[in-house]
């Protein structure tokens, strides 16, 4: 099946569930869901009119690297990569409200809220770190889900309010665990992976 670069067009036996920023998602039956990755690109909250050649096929591509590599420790909800390189057949599951970030280096908003307080998320951080400084640990660091506007970081407590603490701390676990695995791949190859986010 041809997708525009947009991402949205009508499939046949699927009922469009919602537009993301850079994603369609099609619901198949009551158990899974299409995920579509379009060309489309969204910087600081912000979806830009530009479309990117293949941005969908790259982000796919980068999705089914990582969910096969890491699917023994961490289970994940992918069924089918198809063909046409943007599009996945997933398990329909019920996402957490929170977007789970986990940080080994102190950068981005990390770094403005250590210059204010000293604390990144309920993280009490040694003093004197410079920015981009590689942490002692690495911390998780999770965030609100806005579907408007920026995301806003929170600390652990309010984060298992959200979750329930259960799955709140499975999803701390699971973030922190995948987190090294990325780390150890990403320094095999040269790269430092200074942070990253998941979603449940």
């Amino acid at each position: 099946m041809h997708w525009p670069r947009s991402g949205r067009r009508s499939v046949p036996d699927a009922t469009h569930v919602v537009s993301g920023k850079v994603r369609e998602v099609y619901g198949l039956d009551e158990n899974r869901i299409l995920l579509v990755a379009s060309d489309r690109i969204s910087t600081f909250d912000v979806v830009l009119p530009t479309l990117i050649p293949d941005k969908g096929r790259v982000l796919t591509g980068l999705s089914a690297f990582w969910f096969a590599r890491s699917r023994d420790s961490v289970p994940n909800h992918l069924l089918e990569l198809r063909d046409d390189g943007r599009t996945m057949v997933c398990e329909r599951l019920e996402m957490l409200p929170i977007e789970c970030v986990v940080r080994g280096y102190l950068a981005g908003s990390a770094w403005h809220d250590y210059q204010a307080t000293g604390v990144v998320c309920g993280h009490a951080l040694p003093a004197g770190l410079r920015e981009s400084e590689r942490l002692p640990e690495p911390i998780f660091t999770p965030a609100t889900k806005a579907s408007e506007g920026h995301d806003e970081n929170i600390d652990e407590e309010r984060a298992a309010d959200l979750c329930g603490e259960g799955r709140y701390r499975a999803a701390r676990e699971a973030s922190l665990e995948l987190y090294r695995f990325g780390v150890a791949h990403a320094k095999s190859a040269g790269i430092v992976l200074a942070d990253t986010k998941f979603e449940f």
